[in-house]
């Protein structure tokens, strides 16, 4: 694979090969001399490939070097190679192949970076989560980062967006209950709550991100048009504008839970003292069908 934009040197230490110079150097290093890499950007590895690389590994050793830096007497931290690594461990080696390098910190995290950025199977948060670092703690700009990555500008600005979403959508992402695309449709939404509620949609009706761009499209409209409008609302409750606006906090909990239950959207317009009204939204002739079925499974 063509290493692309990886900085001068960058990619010769991640290379898929070794010069004949470099095989001299190879050193059969303790595994338990070795720590994990701190700039690892990656959190979750596929169970089954990891298996069947332990068992490669097993029965003909590491053919390929890790790379390694020296942070101590007899102590190494691990900068590229972290499934080769593992599957050491695993297997059960006492000792694997490695080149010593010395390496700054910022050079260590942009081989983490770029080495698993190469794999097809990175998550896409922990690709957001490596350019953050990269932003945060090394003072990269977007266009530094687009440059050590191989990658665009504007697919790394889309993708450090996905940061924007709620911790529990981007968890959902991770574990692979939605998809990055349903993410991506979901940050045209203004706010945490209308992204939350379309969030639970797709859970519950396996919208396709297609039906999930739209309804984002319809709650970003809606949003745009409340803000431009005298505001009449206020966590969803709508009161009669011959009465004082006094926000009454048991509605809103009431609010909450069903929009929970519901899976959608729910108002509440009241006239203190004199009743009022619930509205339930549908966007589709199946979301009033499943929602009637609630409903009526409710009762």
């Amino acid at each position: 694979m063509e290493k692309r934009g990886l900085g001068r040197g960058l990619a010769a230490l991640i290379s898929d090969t070794i010069s004949p110079e470099e095989s001299s150097q190879v050193k059969m290093v303790p595994v338990s001399q070795i720590v994990p890499n701190p700039y690892q950007p990656r959190t979750r590895f596929n169970s089954d490939k990891l298996d069947e690389l332990t068992a490669s590994v097993r029965e003909f050793g590491i053919l390929q070097p890790i790379l390694l830096r020296r942070v101590g007497l007899d102590r190494y931290e691990l900068v590229a190679g972290e499934r080769r690594f593992r599957a050491a461990c695993a297997a059960g080696l006492q000792t694997a192949p490695a080149l010593i390098r010395e390496l700054e910190s910022k050079v260590q995290l942009e081989i983490a970076v770029v080495e698993n950025l190469q794999r097809e199977d990175i998550g896409p948060l922990e690709a957001a989560r490596a350019y953050r670092r990269l932003i945060d703690e090394f003072g990269m700009t977007q266009e530094t980062v687009s440059l050590r990555v191989g990658k665009s500008r504007s697919a790394v600005a889309n993708t450090l967006r996905l940061l924007q979403l709620p911790e529990i959508i981007q968890t959902s992402i991770e574990q692979g209950e939605i998809s990055e695309g349903h993410g991506r449709a979901l940050l045209v939404c203004e706010n945490d709550s209308d992204r939350m509620l379309i969030y639970q949609q797709i859970r519950n009706r396996q919208l396709s991100v297609r039906d999930t761009e739209r309804l984002a499209r319809d709650a970003h409209q809606s949003s745009y048009r409340s803000s431009a409008a005298p505001p009449k609302t206020q966590n969803n409750i709508e009161q009669s504008s011959t009465h004082s606006i006094v926000p009454d906090p048991n509605l809103t909990s009431v609010i909450e839970e069903l929009q929970q239950i519901l899976g959608t959207k729910v108002t509440i317009k009241s006239s203190i003292g004199t009743g009022g009204k619930i509205e339930i939204e549908f966007y589709t002739s199946d979301d009033l069908e499943r929602l009637v079925n609630t409903l009526r499974n409710g009762r």
